[in-house]
């Protein structure tokens, strides 16, 4: 295991320091801020932010004023292009300049470090203009305790590329985190998420298809709804609203009467809303031309209040047979109260298919999944099943890589996102989908360093950056191989040794160190579980010298081993140390336990952590029925089969579908590089229940109404063959069909046998005549809901 001593520590954190030893600096310590008589009060109200952001990092709070400080010194001048005129003159012809990029919300910068009036300029396009040019100058001034500066003669001119970027933040019992934020947290996320560009934030509204109360909350959904508006709109930042269409029937009109009352009521209490959108499913499950029907009624509830605000709908998770009743009416009628279609998770086919499909008159936004792992829209490839099993679907989770390849292959056929965000867990996604609305060609290291700047520092500008990229890396790959985990965990160590009592407290380095330290932990185990579980099969196999009683004595030892035995724990004792950290900092809720989270699967992987990575539970009730067998001639032939279980026999073929390097005849399609949702690629997905081998954790799946096909060649052609098959998964109730060939029915749709266990057919002699043979699964056609269900875990082709 890697040690690292303080003195390295220190060099790890110098080395993004020396890197920039030559740059040129224009010191603002004792910097005036200076901002135009005309300026708005929004305006003002990001002089405001600057000025408080700098004195939080620095120590160090600068003047600001509308009037020209009388003594010398460096100044910062941040104004509405058009309303800097004077103030411009005293800075001279270094600041007058080209007006740079008009578009809305664009901004300029220009820093000037020569006598004799140094300067950093900031001239917005308009209000939000000045905001993200205040945000921008935070991301990159080099601040430390006691000290400010900017690289002298830089310069910017800018304006985003699409006109929406946003961020779903919910407060509700779900999202781990959020539910235990009181305004003024939210008025700092709401600065953080600015510095990025984000102009955009969608909240939930009381009744959803959550918990109506959290022991979390510091205030009634309501209330924290009223004041986040508030916020926004102190910000100048739009404020919609994911709004589920919950109610059984609208076709019943007193259920409609009942639910525009609610929905104007909440809509009436809300200083803000730009915008409603309307999922049409996940929750909410009503057909479109009822649902088109009543959100026709609750446009014109939402225009009293605010004449302005938009409706916008979703085809989530829609059926074909709805999905085409949807663009039909939109194609034929064309409603003008609805202002776009949100294309998300569980929306059938792709984003390009869905803007092919949509008269043009309506833009459509994206709404990514950013949050999870599994069991979504855009899952970790080839995860690991141990990564999968103990940190779960919402774990904190930066894919900066992975984000910008989502981005860059969805965007274009957008008017720009709004995020599906379950809680800080995706910070860092964020701020690369923020960046990249921006300007899609930034570089993901460089968003990484601003963000690492920005929020933790100038010393981790470097290390941070790197880290959040190693923290991916620990992700990509078979873990028993990934060495790379460790050197992850080295990194971050330097960091925490090095980092001031102050830094410890930033919940965002302690989220780093909680993943490096857990993900590392995690590989320790599967080595040390591995190990067991293969010296209790080599007991098995030495069984003819043994005798059984022995063989499975050693067996059960070795399992028993893995009960007991804890390696590395005190990493283990760290990740529990920082999961109390991240609750008194983030509230981050990491146990159901410890810190009341909803439930398991929402983030509280603290208490998977030490969830057996081998089929302990399994493998010791095979040893409980082989020695129960009556005589030894019977154990034997009971053990050789455990043994050779995934044997498929001579001339046969075995594929665990789970595992990338155990699935040779499966046809995997484009991948994740050019497919992120996977909707044209076989991917990997993970059960909810472990109770069989390891095989059956994890399967390959496909999407939607998309096949599952695997290939074989070198088959006898004289020879008869039969296939056995487990359907795991996590879609028991599903039915699934298999063809051979070219439409050859093995067996017709049919339940999943659950219990999940193999099941054995005999293949049609003219499948595999050509020495050839193609499997195809499908689930049932054109269904609505979350696209899964075609899922098989192993798969034999045992020549009869």
């Amino acid at each position: 295991m890697p040690v690292l001593t303080p003195v390295l520590a220190l060099v790890l954190l110098a080395t993004a320091g020396a890197a920039r030893a030559g740059e040129g600096l224009l010191d603002l310590t004792r910097a005036r801020v200076v901002f135009p008589e005309a300026a708005s009060t929004r305006e003002r109200k990001a002089v405001e932010m600057l000025v408080d952001e700098v004195e939080e990092r620095s120590g160090v709070r600068w003047p600001a004023s509308s009037a020209w400080p009388p003594e010398a010194g460096p100044v910062v001048v941040a104004g509405r292009e058009g309303t800097l005129g004077e103030l411009v003159a005293r800075l001279g012809a270094a600041a007058a300049g080209e007006a740079g990029d008009r578009r809305p919300e664009g901004y300029r910068i220009a820093v000037e470090g020569a006598a004799p009036q140094p300067f950093v300029l900031v001239a917005g396009n308009d209000e939000r203009g000045v905001l993200f040019g205040i945000g921008r100058l935070l991301r990159i001034l080099r601040i430390a305790r006691g000290t400010v500066a900017i690289p002298s003669g830089f310069r910017a001119a800018t304006a985003p590329r699409y006109p929406l970027r946003g961020h779903q933040l919910g407060y509700r019992p779900k999202t781990n985190s959020y539910d235990g934020w009181s305004l003024p947290l939210w008025e700092q996320y709401i600065r953080d998420l600015a510095v990025f560009g984000a102009n955009a934030v969608e909240l939930i509204p009381p009744r959803s298809d959550d918990d109506a109360d959290s022991p979390h909350f510091p205030l009634p959904p309501m209330d924290m709804m009223r004041g986040m508006s508030g916020l926004l709109d102190a910000y100048g930042l739009d404020v919609w609203i994911w709004y589920p269409a919950m109610d059984a029937d609208y076709a019943d009109p007193q259920a409609v009467e009942r639910a525009l009352a609610e929905w104007e009521d909440v809509f009436r209490r809300l200083p803000r809303v730009d915008a409603v959108f309307v999922p049409g499913g996940d929750p909410g499950h009503t057909r479109p031309k009822v649902l088109l029907a009543f959100l026709e009624k609750v446009a014109p509830a939402l225009r009293r209040h605010h004449p302005r605000a938009e409706m916008w709908l979703s085809p989530q998770s829609f059926s074909k047979e709805w999905l085409e009743e949807l663009l039909g009416i939109l194609k034929a009628e064309e409603p003008g109260w609805l202002e776009g279609l949100v294309y998300g998770p569980q929306v059938r086919g792709s984003l390009a298919e869905l803007r092919a499909a949509v008269p043009a008159r309506y833009p459509i936004r994206h709404y990514p999944d950013i949050t999870h792992t599994r069991q979504c829209q855009f899952p970790v490839p080839d995860w690991d099943v141990a990564y999968a099993v103990t940190e779960g679907r919402e774990p904190i989770n930066p894919r900066p890589e992975a984000q910008a390849r989502i981005f860059r292959s969805t965007q274009e056929h957008t008017v720009g996102f709004i995020t599906y965000s379950e809680g800080c867990s995706d910070d860092a996604n964020k701020a690369v989908w923020s960046a990249l609305g921006w300007d899609p060609g930034a570089s993901v290291r460089e968003i990484l360093r601003d963000y690492s700047r920005c929020f933790l520092g100038e010393a981790y500008a470097e290390s941070f950056a790197e880290g959040l990229l190693d923290l991916e890396r620990n992700w990509l790959g078979p873990l028993l191989s990934n060495t790379g985990v460790y050197g992850t965990l080295e990194r971050f160590q330097g960091m925490e040794c090095a980092a001031s009592p102050r830094d410890l407290l930033n919940w965002r380095l302690q989220q780093g160190l909680y993943r490096a330290y857990y993900d590392a932990y995690v590989r320790s185990r599967l080595l040390h579980e591995t190990a067991l579980h293969d010296e209790a099969m080599a007991s098995l196999r030495g069984v003819r010298a043994t005798g059984s009683a022995a063989a499975l004595a050693r067996a059960e030892a070795a399992l028993q081993r893995i009960a007991s035995e804890r390696v590395a724990e005190d990493w283990r004792g760290r990740v529990f140390e920082l999961a109390e950290a991240l609750f008194q900092s983030a509230r981050m809720q990491l146990s159901v336990e410890r810190y009341k989270a909803i439930s398991v699967g929402r983030g509280a992987n603290l208490d998977t952590i030490d969830v057996p990575l081998v089929p302990v539970k399994w493998l010791r009730g095979q040893l409980a029925e082989v020695r129960g067998l009556p005589g030894e001639a019977e154990r034997l032939r009971a053990i050789d089969a455990l043994l050779r279980r995934t044997d498929p026999g001579p001339g046969g073929f075995y594929d665990d579908l789970g595992d990338p390097a155990r699935q040779p005849h499966l046809v995997k399609g484009p991948g994740f590089d050019a497919d992120p949702a996977l909707l044209e690629s076989a991917s990997i997905g993970f059960a909810n229940d472990l109770d069989g081998p390891v095989a059956w954790w994890h399967h390959a799946q496909s999407l939607q109404d998309a096949p599952l096909r695997m290939r074989y060649a070198g088959l006898d052609p004289a020879a008869r063959y039969k296939v056995r098959v487990v359907y795991g998964g996590e879609t028991p109730l599903q039915r699934i069909r298999l063809v051979a060939g070219d439409g050859i029915e093995v067996h017709p749709l049919m339940a999943k046998p659950h219990p999940v266990r193999p099941i054995e057919i005999d293949l049609p002699p003219e499948a595999t005549a050509s020495g050839e043979l193609i499997l195809t699964w499908t689930r049932a056609p054109g269904l609505g809901g979350n696209g899964r269900g075609c899922q098989v875990s192993e798969v034999w082709v045992v020549r009869r």
